[in-house]
Order: C-alpha cells, then sequence, then structure tokens
C-alpha cells in the first residue's frame, strides 16, 4: 500500500477581489511524480506558496509525514524536507555551482566558514545525483538546463522529502528534458516524491504517476495518469471540450514585405537569408542557442548587424534602436514575458499604452478619452480578463499578461509582428485563443514571424518554416507536405558544420 508523504485539506486562500483557492484538496504519495495541471488562474501557484510556507491558509490545513504543518513559514516548511524550483530561479550568479547547492547551509569550523567541506559536501551530492557539474563555476555563465540541475542539487542536499517543480521545462531543448527526466526518475527511486506542475500535458502522461486537475481555485479530480487521456485532462481544466486547437483560415499573399539577405552578428547569426510575404505567418524553429532570437534582436534594432541587408517594402534599413523599427512598423513581442515585457508594478491600461503614449498626449496632457478607446478596443478584440484597465498587470494569469503585451504592440499598427514563444507559460485555453489572434492578424494583412520551440504549433500555424541551427538557416520548408518533427528535428540537430563567426 501506498504511504500518504502530503496531504492538504480543503485548503481555501482570498486576496483582495479574487477567491484564489475554494476547498482545495491535494494527496501526494511518499515516491510518486505527481502533476499537477490547470490553466493560469487555476490556483496553481497560490498552492505551491502555501506547502512552501510563502501563503498561510485562510481555512483548511496541511499535513506532511503525519504532522500538522498549517501557518509554518518557510524555513519550518524547508526543514521539514519540502523545497520548491520555481519557473524564476532562485540561484546567485556571481556565486559558483557548489556555493549555490549548499547555500544557507554553509559548514563551519571554528566559527570560520569551510570551503573545502563545502565543496566536498556539493560534490557528494552530485555524485549521489549521477550528476557532472562544473562546481567552480559562477552559476551566471551556465547554460539553463544546468542551472535546473544546481536548483536539484540544492533541494536534495537540503535532504528533501517533496520537491515542487514549477514549469521545469519551459526553457529547456528536448535533450535536457529527457535529462530532467532521468534525474527525477532517480529521485523517485530514492523515495523522494516530487510535485510536477506544468502546462505541457504530454510531459505529465509520461512522466507523471498520477495528476490533479484545478480550475477556478477547486481541486476538480485526481487520478492515475494511465486512467486519464490527454482529452480528458482538457476537459477538467477547463470545463468543455476544445475540438480545435489551431486556428488556420488565412491565406498568405504573394507581395515581400521584408527580405533579409546574408545577415550576420560574429558570435550570434551567420549568413542569415528568408523573406516574408505579406499576411503570411513564417515560423522560426531550432534548438535553444539556434540564433532564432538573436535575428529577432537584429531586425528590431536591439542589436546591430555587423554584415547583410534588411529591406522592408523593397527598402534597405538599418535601425538604430526599437523606437525606429516601431516608426517603420516592426513590432516585437518578446520571449521572456516578466524580465522584458510587462512593467509588473503598473496596470493594464499603462502596459497596453506605453509605446503609443504620442497619440494621445499633447504639450504634456493626455487625451483620457483617446486614450481609454485604445484601451477597451484592444481588451475586448484580445478578450483580456481583467478586474480593471488599472489593474496590476502583475496580478493577471499568465495568458492575459501576454494578450496585453499583444495589445501594447498591435497598437502600433504593425506591418511586420515579430512573437518570440508567444505561448510560453501559457495555459490551453489561452493558447488556443492566441492562435485565434495570430489568425486574424495574418487575414487582416499584417505578416508575422514566429518563434516558437513547440513544434506542432510551429507545423499547425505557419505557412512556411525556416530552420536554424547554430546561428545559419538549415532549411526552408515552403509546403506543409514537408511539415514533420522528424523532418525539422533532422535539420536541427543536424544544421551547418561548425564555422567561425
Amino acid at each position: 500500500m501506498s504511504h500518504l508523504l502530503l496531504e492538504a485539506k480543503g485548503i481555501s486562500k482570498a486576496f483582495p477581489g479574487v477567491k484564489a483557492l475554494k476547498q482545495v484538496n491535494l494527496q501526494i504519495e511518499a515516491g510518486e511524480i505527481h502533476g499537477l495541471i490547470g490553466e493560469n488562474g487555476a490556483g496553481k501557484s497560490t498552492i505551491i506558496k502555501i506547502l512552501a510556507g510563502v501563503y498561510t491558509p485562510d481555512e483548511g490545513s496541511v499535513w506532511f509525514m503525519g504532522e500538522d504543518c498549517n501557518n509554518e513559514g518557510i524555513e519550518q516548511s524547508l526543514s521539514r524536507g519540502i523545497s520548491v524550483i520555481y519557473q524564476e530561479l532562485c540561484l546567485v550568479p556571481h556565486m559558483t555551482v557548489y556555493e549555490n547547492i549548499i547555500l544557507g547551509f554553509e559548514p563551519c569550523s571554528h566559527g570560520f566558514y569551510a570551503k573545502t567541506e563545502a565543496r566536498n559536501r556539493a560534490a557528494r551530492v552530485l555524485e549521489e545525483l549521477e550528476l557532472d557539474l562544473p562546481l567552480d563555476t559562477q552559476v551566471g555563465r551556465v547554460e539553463i538546463a544546468v542551472q535546473q540541475m544546481v536548483e536539484i542539487a540544492k533541494a536534495f542536499s537540503r535532504n528533501a522529502k517533496l520537491i515542487i517543480m514549477d514549469e521545469p521545462t519551459s526553457s529547456l531543448t528536448n535533450k535536457e528534458v529527457e535529462k530532467l527526466y532521468c534525474i527525477m526518475r532517480k529521485l523517485k527511486d530514492k523515495g523522494v516524491s516530487i510535485l510536477f506542475v506544468s502546462h505541457k500535458l504530454e510531459e505529465v502522461s509520461y512522466i507523471c504517476d498520477r495528476v490533479t486537475v484545478f480550475r477556478d481555485g477547486q481541486s476538480i479530480v485526481t487520478r492515475r495518469i494511465t486512467n486519464m487521456t490527454r482529452d480528458q485532462m482538457v476537459y477538467a481544466m477547463v470545463g468543455r471540450e476544445i475540438t480545435n486547437y489551431y486556428t488556420v483560415t488565412h491565406t498568405p499573399g504573394t507581395e515581400v514585405v521584408l527580405q533579409v539577405r546574408d545577415l550576420s552578428k560574429r558570435g550570434y547569426v551567420n549568413h542569415v537569408d528568408f523573406h516574408l510575404c505579406k499576411g503570411e505567418v513564417l515560423g522560426f524553429t531550432g534548438l535553444i542557442g539556434a540564433g532564432r532570437t538573436e535575428t529577432a534582436q537584429l531586425l528590431f534594432g536591439l542589436n546591430t548587424p555587423d554584415s547583410g541587408e534588411i529591406l522592408l517594402h523593397g527598402k534597405p534599413v538599418r535601425f538604430r534602436g526599437p523606437h525606429e523599427a516601431v516608426e517603420a512598423g516592426v513590432a516585437l513581442v518578446p520571449e521572456n514575458r516578466k524580465e522584458q515585457g510587462i512593467f509588473p508594478l503598473m496596470g493594464v491600461s499603462f502596459n497596453m499604452t506605453i509605446v503609443v503614449l504620442r497619440e494621445f498626449m499633447k504639450r504634456l496632457r493626455v487625451n483620457k478619452g483617446k486614450e481609454e478607446k485604445i484601451i477597451q478596443d484592444y481588451m475586448k478584440a484580445l478578450r483580456v480578463k481583467a478586474s480593471s484597465p488599472s489593474q496590476h498587470i502583475s496580478n493577471l494569469s499568465g495568458g492575459n499578461q501576454q494578450k496585453v503585451i499583444f495589445g501594447r504592440w498591435l497598437a502600433t499598427k504593425p506591418d511586420v509582428l515579430i512573437l518570440d514563444e508567444p505561448t510560453r507559460g501559457v495555459d490551453i485555453s489561452a493558447k488556443t485563443e492566441i492562435y485565434g489572434i495570430i489568425d486574424e492578424l495574418a487575414k487582416s494583412g499584417v505578416s508575422i514571424i514566429m518563434i516558437s520551440s513547440e513544434l506542432p504549433e510551429i507545423i499547425n500555424i505557419s505557412d512556411r518554416i525556416v530552420v536554424m541551427s547554430r546561428g545559419a538557416v538549415v532549411a526552408t520548408l515552403d509546403s506543409k507536405e514537408d511539415f514533420s518533427q522528424e523532418t525539422i528535428m533532422n535539420y536541427c540537430v543536424g544544421g551547418p558544420a561548425e564555422d567561425e563567426r
């Protein structure tokens, strides 16, 4: 019989104007990988923070290893063996890998920091997990996949009995995800339980033993993963069937809006060539580090190319900054919404209109009527769910934050819209809405470059696909008959021969 490690019973939590959790129940068994899924705003983050001791529930109780641990703080949760690996990793970039692993539990000898023992302790943790990490390298200098492993090693070093992983694969390549799965299984074999929070249902089906579904702050169902299909998960999450995830009703034109020739930036982009037609969705894919985002930054004036040519409507352009790109009709929805997109302490209205202030300002006076019309038009068109335009954007779900960023750049009325990972960290219902928005924009004549690591997304939404590897374009797939995950992945991992950049 299974042994119950954690039980949250009748948990409720309210914030001003929001009932985040309503009588939620969650049970996690010892030595299991337990999936937690739900739309943005379903209450997943709130229950994570309650289990971690960040929040105190208004009602209900949390039992861990048979003991009541209600109203305990972060330190007490850590000492009991509950560790959280958040989507935004909590590491100190200027400290080494081994220093981060033992952070907060540093060994001392005669009142002084014992550096050798600290390093040895970290090395023993990595050896037990069969991880080969650069102990003496600063964490800020290693790739995100290595940082993820450092977080896991840090949790394991604290004798964690339950590790909560919040969207751990959102920035990892397929190969790195497989490595993460391997580590998760090793932890499970050692008796460690994992609460795996993800929007990627195929991952939940693959790695988890059981899954719990949250919807609108309530726990809807818990089942063994073998007894729940993907469609059943979706239905439990959204309360209805979603029969068409991808919307494609537009027809791309033949007029070339953007032409890129031999574009290069040493160390990042190598002799990139492609064109974009009016009303076309041009997919860009490749492994992390392939040069997709760097190409987008060159197109938007965030960086300056060393060589090559960019032609917009047949005329050469070289933007000295994003302001010139915007004036020319180019917009960019960035990859990292939280760091590069939103102003978290400002309202929806500010976040949506910040780049078009000149349209409703004259001599330092704001035309409130014009401003409100822009806000209301785009909130309605994009179906942004917010209590009011003044609500802090940080209090919105990830999908609604992303739609606000869409609205910001649509307000500039772009000819070319670059979307860098537009559905990252967004639930399945919001994804479906975003796909519909992309289709409507293309139908209206906006030319779209969509960068994505999710191959089903790229294959189903794109009219043509550009595959990048090691900073170069290795293939352009012009026919949907050539669109397949196997074909694209072969190009991604093959790529050009390594050459000087």
